[in-house]
């Protein structure tokens, strides 16, 4: 074999490894780009986990504890309880539902020429960390017009609105109550208290 031919034969393998090299590192290249990618995913996915679960404890946190209804055949009632919020934000409750109802506000109870009368209000903050009390003679959420009679140890649903968008469903009892003996601010509600069964009984 001539001399000519030898190093023709060696500049032929010299140029393959030259690119078998090239190609080895464009690979490596390629790569390297795709876990970049995946890495900087990878953060973003985390946040948008992060951030739901945050809501989801935000929605959980809202609780009404020894929740309880006054029975009463027909007219008003209302509903109490201590609203807890073991959150670290305030929660407001800007409403309230049932299907017992065909209506239902957030009341407070106020003093009015010396008598005791309920008045709706736009919410109730249950504050962080904190607790709100719904009590006869103070808040409560009020049933405007029962579509159906509420007795002694029947369950009645609750949907409290909060202002967030979110929702609190909750099931209480029913009780017989007498006592307090609030009106309702406004004259085409007064003289229909919420206690007017209990008058009638006793």
């Amino acid at each position: 074999m001539t001399t000519f031919t030898l190093n023709r034969v060696a500049a032929v393998l010299g140029t393959g490894l030259l690119a078998l090299t090239l190609a080895a590192c464009a690979s490596g290249s390629d790569t390297g780009t795709a876990q970049a990618a995946t890495s900087t995913a990878s953060p973003v996915d985390t946040d948008t986990t992060g951030g739901e679960s945050a809501e989801s404890t935000q929605l959980a946190g809202l609780t009404l504890v020894d929740g309880w209804v006054k029975a009463a055949d027909s007219g008003m009632s209302a509903a109490f309880g201590v609203l807890e919020n073991p959150t670290d934000s305030d929660l407001a409750v800007v409403g309230v539902s049932s299907p017992v109802s065909s209506q239902m506000q957030l009341h407070e109870t106020v003093v009015v020429d010396g008598a005791m009368k309920m008045q709706q209000v736009d919410s109730f903050t249950v504050p962080a960390g904190g607790t709100f009390v719904l009590e006869p003679g103070g808040n409560h959420l009020m049933f405007m017009d029962l579509t159906t009679p509420v007795a002694p140890g029947d369950d009645v649903d609750l949907t409290l609105d909060l202002a967030d968008g979110s929702t609190y469903s909750v099931t209480v009892q029913a009780r017989e109550f007498a006592g307090a003996d609030e009106e309702y601010v406004g004259g085409e509600m007064d003289g229909m208290d919420m206690h007017e069964d209990d008058h009638a009984e006793h």
